[in-house]
C-alpha cells in the first residue's frame, strides 16, 4: 500500500491507496512541533481500527507547504515504515508538467500537485481553485502546465481577521445561510462572509476566463474546485464544474506512479 502525506497549514492528512484506489483518509491538526514518534504513536492508533500496521505500508510520498513539517514527516517514513519518501519539490522528482511562472519553484508544491491530479483527471485548460487557509485560482493550459495563480485570504482567516478587529462581533462558523441580508448578527456576519465570497469566486472566475483567453488563447476553460469549503461552495455558484475533494491525494498518487 502506498501512504500518501498532504501536510497544510491548518491540516495534515495522510492517505492510503492500494492499488491507485484511495481506501482510508485521516486528518491531524498541523503541528510543527511533533516528532517523528508523535506522528507515529497517531497513525499508529487508526491503522489499528482498520486492522492493519505500518507493515503493511511499502511506498510513501510526501507534499508539505510547512517546510518545519518535511524533516518530522521523513523521519516518520523511514524509522517506521522503513521508506524513503518521495517529497514533491525536490529536483529528482518527475511531475510530467512544467511550470511556467517567473521563478518556477516559487508556487506551492500543492499548486502542482493539484496540477498534475486535474489535469490527468478533467484534461485541460483549467482553473483549480483550492479552498484552504488561502483560497488559490490556478491556471494549467491545455498541456497541463502550470501557469499562474491567484492567491486570497481563505474564508476562515476572513472569519477570524473579522473577530479580531471588530470588538462587538462574535466568532462564528461558516456555513450558507438562506439570505444576504440578516436580521441579527450572525446571520448578517454569515450573508456577508458567504454571499461575498461566492461573489468573489464567481468575479475572479469570470475575469480569469476572459484574461486566459487573450494571454493564453484558452478555449472552453474548465473549473475544478477542491479544499474542505469547496464542497460548501459549490451548491451555491454556477461557475464551478467539479469539486474533488480528494484532488491533492489522487496527485500524489500519480506522481508516485510516474516515479517508480
Amino acid at each position: 500500500m502506498l501512504l500518501a502525506i498532504d501536510a497544510g497549514n491548518t491540516n495534515v492528512c495522510f492517505a492510503l491507496f492500494k492499488q491507485s484506489e484511495l481506501v482510508y483518509t485521516w486528518r491531524a491538526r498541523t503541528n510543527s512541533k511533533y516528532t517523528a514518534d508523535e506522528w507515529a504513536v497517531w497513525l499508529g492508533q487508526l491503522l489499528k481500527l482498520h486492522n492493519l500496521s505500518f507493515e503493511d505500508i511499502k511506498e510513501t510520498i510526501l507534499c508539505s507547504v510547512v517546510p518545519d513539517l518535511v524533516g518530522s514527516l521523513q523521519e516518520f517514513c523511514r524509522h517506521y515504515i522503513n521508506s524513503t519518501p518521495l517529497v514533491v519539490g525536490n529536483s529528482s522528482i518527475n511531475l510530467g508538467i512544467l511550470s511556467k511562472i517567473d521563478r518556477p519553484g516559487e508556487e506551492g508544491a500543492d499548486m502542482m500537485v493539484n496540477a498534475v491530479a486535474a489535469h490527468t483527471l478533467y484534461g485541460g485548460p483549467l482553473l483549480v481553485i483550492d479552498f484552504g487557509t488561502a483560497t488559490t485560482m490556478s491556471f494549467i493550459d491545455a498541456d497541463g502546465n502550470f501557469c499562474g495563480t491567484a492567491i486570497a485570504p481563505g474564508v476562515n482567516c476572513s472569519l477570524d481577521a473579522l473577530y479580531n478587529a471588530a470588538a462587538k462581533l462574535p466568532m462564528i462558523s461558516i456555513s450558507r445561510p438562506k439570505y444576504i441580508i440578516g436580521t441579527n448578527t450572525v446571520d448578517s456576519m454569515m450573508g456577508g462572509i458567504f454571499w461575498g465570497y461566492v461573489a468573489m469566486i464567481e468575479g475572479l472566475v469570470s475575469r480569469a476566463r476572459r484574461e486566459c483567453v487573450e494571454r493564453f488563447n484558452a478555449q472552453q476553460i474548465k473549473v475544478i474546485a477542491t479544499g474542505g469549503l469547496g464542497g460548501l461552495i459549490k451548491p451555491a455558484t454556477d461557475v464551478i464544474d467539479i469539486y474533488n475533494p480528494n484532488l491533492t491525494l489522487s496527485g500524489l498518487a500519480i506522481i508516485h506512479e510516474r516515479n517508480k
